[in-house]
């Protein structure tokens, strides 16, 4: 049985299309939105070698799942069932668009906006939907928390998260769609992170000598350096990063973390990129360097965001997706100088001989890092 069927009317779902959890995939001709699962009728994904057809091929998800609807004779679009096996904002959007074909398109540039945001965590500030955009996904961010669990959070539960996420599409589904349409609804929810995502954001973009974030680019290498008194949300860190793949933040006191964006863990449409490397080189070379107590520790070249920073406790994927700020960051030994240097080195070796281009598949991006 559906999960989601509304009637269909203004604001409301299509009542052709209709929601079931990933584990009814294939129990009917199933599109399958942020995912990937054998006997999908239609794959509408942005993940590295999904079967997404290539003229719809996008960013985000959501961006494939909004193409979709403008192509009305894709094979397999006829399905009525839409799942996905995990819910976020990108993945959420896609598969609310493709249970409202006619609103959706209507708000397009909106929820390409809130779909980017919600993965790459990046956004134009001066974009006139932007502020819109901030308010969707902060909305759907606090009402996640407070009404099911925070992103990764159901192994914690001892819940499988392709099962344990379609309550959370049952409730945000029928509810998204006045936010889409009204800025203003749902700002008790919103408005708390909001306002420290803005407050951080105007901080941040304040350039130039006498200013508190200094910025300095390597786009050879696809990497940004960002200097800011403290650690921040994602959404004002990694707003204006855009057509980057790898940030380091400097942090007062001798704080770093370098990360590597989710924009090389899938799929992009728009631009070539340069593979991930594997960290652990570099906490080898930051660890004979360092004579703190800490030791320098980095994530797997698949996991969706490497982070390389110094180790405290181990942090629990969710703790790695949660915002900088809501994370201890310990004090290095060494000086912001030293630690730009060897991060610019470190994938100035990497990259040597490696061109960019689009679609990588992760044997090649394995094959990059066996050369190093």
């Amino acid at each position: 049985m559906p999960l989601v069927n509304s009637q269909t009317a203004e604001g409301q779902a299509d009542s052709s299309r209709y929601f079931v959890p990933f584990g009814q995939l294939r129990r009917q001709p199933t599109i399958v939105v942020d995912s990937t699962g054998l006997g999908a009728a239609l794959t509408l994904a942005h993940w590295r070698g999904a079967a997404t057809p290539a003229a719809l091929r996008d960013d985000t998800s959501a961006g494939s799942c909004l193409r979709a609807l403008h192509a009305p004779a894709t094979p397999g679009l006829e399905a009525r069932a839409v799942t996905a096996n995990h819910f976020d904002i990108d993945g959420f959007i896609g598969v609310w668009a493709m249970l409202h074909p006619e609103l959706a398109p209507a708000h397009e540039t909106l929820l390409r906006l809130t779909a980017a945001l919600g993965d790459f965590r990046e956004i134009d500030w001066q974009h006139p939907l932007a502020d819109h955009a901030l308010r969707l996904a902060c909305w759907l961010n606090a009402e996640e928390k407070a009404r099911f669990y925070e992103p990764f959070g159901a192994p914690a539960r001892r819940r499988r998260e392709d099962e344990a996420s379609a309550d959370k599409f049952a409730w945000f589904l029928p509810r998204f769609a006045a936010l889409v349409q009204n800025a203003e609804a749902g700002r008790a929810a919103w408005e708390p992170a909001y306002t420290r995502v803005r407050q951080a954001a105007a901080a941040l973009e304040g350039v130039g000598p006498g200013a508190l974030t200094q910025r300095q680019e390597y786009p050879e290498i696809g990497l940004v350096v960002l200097r800011t008194p403290r650690p921040v949300p994602y959404y004002a860190l990694f707003g204006p990063t855009a057509g980057f793949d790898w940030v380091l933040s400097v942090y007062d006191g001798q704080r770093y973390e370098l990360e590597c964006k989710y924009t090389t863990w899938v799929d992009l449409a728009s631009r070539a990129t340069l593979p991930r490397l594997p960290l652990a080189p570099l906490a080898v070379r930051l660890n004979e360097l360092e004579k703190s107590n800490y030791r320098w520790a980095a994530d797997p070249l698949t996991d969706t965001g490497p982070l390389l920073r110094l180790a405290g406790r181990p942090l629990t994927k969710a703790e790695r997706y949660a915002d900088p700020d809501g994370r201890p960051i310990y004090a290095s030994s060494l000086v912001p100088s030293v630690m730009e240097q060897e991060v610019v080195a470190f994938l100035q070796k990497g990259y040597a001989g490696v061109q960019p281009k689009k679609y990588w598949t992760w044997a090649e991006v394995r094959a990059v890092r066996n050369g190093q």
